[in-house]
This record gives structure tokens, sequence and C-alpha cells, in this order.
């Protein structure tokens, strides 16, 4: 009976150290291998490309570390975006974006809402507080407040971007030689909201300014370019794009499907983001919608914001990036073209964000004038942001 005792408690044991283990280390593993970055030698900048590149006010529409449980206030030693490699990529104004759900067996034909969600796993591996487990608009909220932490420990070098004083704000105190840079809120997929109205109040209390609509899966506002349907907006969906239009939100039609973009497109009169993304004419995948939607988007005084995933762009490494933007400035024109690299989005790069230097550098190689680098680097970005953010 007492051999029978000692080998229980070793067992328990074993599995409490197994499952403390998996806690403590099981997520960044998976993150590693989720996130990486290409070892490379350090690419060629020339000292004209490394000054242009300083001078430039820089945007990124899309980036995931949210999901993470890196300390974004500290630079990592894995992953793509913190704040120490933002500010070395002399990045002014960085969106993070929130994931919420993520259907498993996760591809870019065709994914069922029903599918087991791999964020629920994460959330419990990571430790993430009860309410989040079962509430997508919790896990929203949890992820602003990752956020104001960040804030909080950056010792001024990082700035939650709520409003456009905020933005002046930020741009001003960067172009007087301070050492900051500027986040903002953004929701990838509106499901969120969970059919509720009264989950945007909350969420753009928290922050929110970005509101995609679709992600990987049909949702209540309507049908994604991954999901089953292809459905156009919901009669819900409609209802919160006017609100997005009405409140001064951005708003995004990353992930819609095709018909929702038409739709979307059909009954708003702004200036609508397409936020991480490629171009057909250069990667020709269903990833990246047609050519004539993303001229349509221009034509809002919109911006499509290009990737820098293989999926997206046949070719990430940074002459590859910089051979995508091109293709799209050509398509759109150079007022339409923004960034939107999806770092930490579960894709593997060949750059995090702190050696933004060699995108610069690949874009003059390409025979980008300096005027369409800035546009595209950031300035087109900025003045979007200027259109949709109200004072507050």
């Amino acid at each position: 009976m007492k051999l029978l005792k000692r080998i229980f408690l070793v067992v328990l044991a074993l599995a409490v150290i197994g499952v403390a283990g998996f806690l403590a280390f099981g997520p960044g593993i998976v993150e590693k291998g989720r996130n990486a970055v290409a070892e490379h030698e350090p690419y060629p900048v020339s000292d004209e490309a490394l000054a242009l590149h300083k001078s430039l006010v820089i945007g990124d529409w899309h980036a995931d570390p949210l999901l993470w449980n890196r300390d974004l206030s500290k630079r990592g030693s894995y992953g793509q975006v913190d704040v120490p490699r933002l500010l070395l990529g002399n990045v002014a104004v960085q969106m993070f974006t929130a994931v919420t759900k993520s259907p498993a067996g996760l591809n870019y034909e065709k994914n069922d809402k029903e599918a087991f969600d791999n964020v629920t796993l994460l959330a419990l591996a990571q430790l993430w507080p009860v309410r989040t487990w079962n509430s997508l608009a919790e896990r929203a909220l949890w992820q602003a407040e990752k956020l104001q932490r960040v804030e909080e420990k950056s010792n001024g070098t990082f700035k939650i971007i709520r409003s456009a004083a905020d933005l002046d704000d930020v741009l001003a105190r960067r172009a007087a030689g301070e050492n900051i840079t500027g986040g903002m809120l953004g929701i990838e997929g509106a499901h969120p909201l969970e059919g509720d109205m009264a989950n945007l109040d909350r969420l753009e209390a928290a922050g929110y300014r970005l509101i995609g609509l679709q992600h990987f899966f049909d949702n209540e506002l309507g049908g994604s370019l991954h999901g089953v349907s292809g459905d156009g907006l919901t009669e819900f969906g409609r209802q919160v794009v006017a609100e997005v239009e009405k409140r001064g939100l951005i708003l995004d039609v990353a992930h819609s499907s095709e018909q929702v973009v038409r739709d979307v497109l059909a009954m708003t009169d702004i200036p609508v983001v397409l936020s991480h993304s490629g171009v057909k004419t250069r990667c020709d995948v269903k990833r990246n919608i047609a050519p004539e939607l993303m001229q349509q988007i221009a034509a809002t005084g919109g911006v499509v914001g290009m990737g820098y995933w293989e999926e997206v762009t046949c070719d990430d490494s940074p002459a590859g990036i910089a051979a995508t933007i091109k293709a799209a400035v050509d398509l759109l024109g150079e007022d339409a073209v923004s960034l939107g690299s999806d770092f930490d989005g579960s894709i593997a790069t060949t750059l995090d964000t702190s050696e933004l230097a060699a995108i610069t550098q690949a874009l003059m190689d390409a025979g980008l004038t300096e005027g369409q680098i800035r546009k595209v680097m950031g300035e087109n970005m900025m003045r979007v942001l200027r259109a949709r953010l109200s004072q507050r």
C-alpha cells in the first residue's frame, strides 16, 4: 500500500512539473516557431539610404504581438516587434491588432467558423484571465490592457494614440528629437463585438480605433475571404460599418470576402483601409484580392498595406518586399500604398522591425523616388489617420 502511495505521489509530482514546464516554456516555444526571423547577415544599407530612413515618418498598419506573452517594453530575443525594436527601426506609429479567434487547420482557402479555436488554447496556456477563456470581447479588452502596461513600463518612449491630438503630439516630439514611438489599437475581425453593438462602445473606450470586419472565418458581420460562404455584409455588418463611419473610426477590409469589400465600398464615403496584403499582379494568390477592388479602395482616398511574408509577396526578401510595393504603386498610385507587415502574426520573415532601413534601401534600388518612399513608408498612413481620427 505504501509503495502504491509513493508511486502515486511521484506520478502526481511529475504531472505537476510537466504542466508547470508547459506553462512556463510552451507558449514561447510555440511563438518562436510561429514568428521566426530568418538568420541572415546584416543587410547592406548605404549612407544615403540610412540618412533618408532616419528622416522618414514610418507607419505600419498591422502587427500582432499582443497575442503573445513577451514583455513588449523590452527588446526580445525572438519575435518581430517590441518598443526597443520599433525605436531602432525609426517607426513613428505601429498599429497593434488584437487576434481573438483562430480556427484550427488555418489556411487561406476555406475555414469553418465552428472549428476548434486555437486562441482559446493559447489563452489557457498563457494564463490569461478567466474572463477571456470564453469571451472574445474580453480577449480584446485584455490585449488593450496589455498595451496600456507597455506604455506604463516604457519610461516615456511609447505612447498609445487615441486621437488626432495624440498623433500630432507623438510626431511633434519625434520631430524635436525625442526618442518616442506611438502605438494604436485595432481589431482583427469584429467578432469580439459578439453580435452586440454595445461591445463597440466598450472597445472604443478601451482605445480601439481600427475595426477589421473579418479574419479567417465568416462571422456575424459577413463572409471572410477564407471562409465558407463568400457572403457580403449581413444586416449587423452594415450597422457596424455605419457606426464605424459615424464615430470617426478606421475601417479595415483585410481578410474580408470580395463581396464584403464591394458592399462596404457601396455604402461608405470614407477612406477605406486594407491593412496587410500583397498585389495579385505580382503574386497571384487567393490572399491578394482582385486588382480592380484594390483600385476602388484607392479611389476612396484609402490605402492598401503591403505585407512582408512570402505567401503574399512570393519573395519575402527586402528586395521582394520592395518589388511588391513597386507593383502596388504601379497599380494603385503612390498615394494609396502603405506598410502592413503582419509582424508577429504567425508568419516567418527575413527581418524584424529594427531592420526597416533595409526596405528603404531596397525601395531606392527598385527605382522609387524619395517622394514615393516617404509616402509609402508612412505619409499615406498619417493622412488617413488624420482624416479619420477625431480630436477627442
